[in-house]
């Protein structure tokens, strides 16, 4: 039986994270690829219930990120909303960004005070917004992830790419602190609150 020595280990380890950005680089790429669909001015609900086309969102930028969020009965989805809380000066900085849930607006805007986002959320609760962008299942169960967006000089909107949220993905950090741990995330899920 042969051992492997640390030296061989760090090799092993940096050859699989060298591997790694290579298949991101290459998911980026194929993203870019499948960039052109043509969306329609979405209408979605402000925090108080006033009627917002996607086209609005893009304010003075050309470029949209929008959080497609499952709403306040999710604990999941409110750790990612609460992480991009804290990086939402710099993503505001590149382009618009928007969390848009399923919920009512006003358990939107109760839930998002109650967290104290500093991002603009929306309700989708009465637009096809979430069906037709792929993040509403069959039976109107929403489903997490991201959109982004480009508005063209023309005021065409088109999504540019898409990719759905779950544990150990690339947009919630904790995940990829955790595995670090010498158990990993050890059946850790989040909560609202912790004592």
């Amino acid at each position: 039986m042969t051992t492997t020595s640390k030296a061989e280990l760090e090799a092993q380890l940096k050859q699989a994270e060298e591997e790694l950005q290579k298949a991101r680089a290459k998911a980026r790429e194929l993203r870019r690829r499948l960039a052109g669909e043509s969306v329609d001015n979405y209408t979605l609900r402000d925090r108080d219930n006033n009627p917002v086309p996607l086209t609005d969102l893009f304010g003075d930028k050309d470029d949209l990120i929008t959080v497609h969020n499952m709403g306040k009965h999710c604990r999941w989805c409110t750790l990612w909303a609460d992480g991009f809380n804290g990086v939402y000066q710099h993503l505001n900085n590149r382009a618009a960004f928007v969390v848009v849930s399923n919920d009512p607006p006003e358990t939107m805007r109760e839930f998002a005070d109650s967290r104290d986002w500093k991002f603009t959320i929306l309700s989708g609760a009465d637009s096809p917004f979430a069906k037709e962008m792929g993040y509403m299942s069959d039976d109107d169960k929403p489903w997490p992830g991201i959109s982004t967006f480009h508005r063209e000089s023309d005021g065409t909107i088109r999504r540019v790419a898409h990719t759905w949220f779950g544990p150990g993905d690339d947009f919630c950090a904790v995940w990829h602190i955790f595995d670090m741990l010498e158990n990993g995330p050890n059946k850790w899920e989040p909560q609202y609150s912790y004592a």
